[in-house]
């Protein structure tokens, strides 16, 4: 088996190491000998981005986003769009989560149009949305939880019918009110977290990766991986995250 990672506009969006979320990626597929091929969309270039199984965009500050705006309104923007709704597997971060939606309002009242990739929007508040936080992935039979680090002002709201990643456990998501974080749409994973996340949430990385491969193959099956030091990170973020409430949350010592 073989995965094909696009890193969209890594020279512009890198906010908090997101790039090591790739890294991340690589080692997990390169322990199984699941070979990966990574290659880098930056701003101004343009590529045929069907041949790529994996896409990662990472957080951004608005400047960065703005930059951005004219090239997503040509070819990259297109082949973006069509490759979400070809079921191609997403992981995007912040900035390149809200960069998905239909247009970010800011706290002026000015409305910037985006991908419209995904039915979601986000508007600029006036509080900066900052903190460690935890997460449960949705699912029927879903027990992950996932820790990062956010740091946004802008609400994401989600059209009728999409569904979150997850409901926050302790901190704001994605506005702060409804308890929802991120975005779950088709093989789309928007998210938050930064940190990077995935490096100590190892079974959502393991979740991103089986979407992938499965996409691509029909099925997968990934082979365990001795995660005794991300998981004894993961559990050390989560008590500090969730404090005296953390056994009773999670049924956990």
């Amino acid at each position: 088996m073989r995965l094909k990672i696009c890193h969209l506009y890594p020279d512009a969006l890198n906010l908090y190491g997101d790039r090591g979320n790739v890294l991340c990626m690589q080692k997990r597929l390169f322990w199984r000998g699941i070979s990966c091929e990574t290659e880098t969309l930056k701003v101004g270039e343009h590529k045929d981005l069907s041949g790529y199984d994996l896409f990662f965009m990472g957080g951004g500050q608005d400047f960065e986003q703005e930059v951005l705006l004219s090239d997503l309104r040509g070819q990259n923007g297109r082949e973006i769009k069509a490759a979400v709704a070809d079921g191609k597997t997403f992981l995007c971060i912040c900035g390149g989560y809200q960069i998905l939606g239909t247009h970010y309002e800011t706290k002026d009242g000015v409305i910037c149009s985006f991908l419209g990739a995904v039915d979601l929007y986000t508007v600029g508040g006036t509080k900066r949305l900052i903190g460690n936080y935890a997460y449960r992935l949705d699912g029927a039979d879903s027990d992950e939880i996932v820790v990062g680090f956010e740091n946004h002002s802008g609400r994401t709201r989600l059209g009728k019918g999409i569904s979150p990643l997850g409901h926050v456990l302790t901190g704001y998501g994605n506005n702060g009110k409804d308890h929802t974080e991120g975005v779950h749409y088709k093989n789309v994973f928007g998210t938050y977290s930064h940190g990077p996340v995935l490096p100590k949430n190892p079974g959502f990385c393991d979740l991103i990766l089986e979407t992938a491969l499965k996409q691509k193959y029909g099925t997968a099956e990934l082979a365990p991986l001795n995660d005794r030091f991300e998981k004894l990170a993961h559990e050390s973020v989560l008590r500090q995250v969730l404090g005296a409430g953390y056994r009773r949350k999670t049924g956990r010592t």
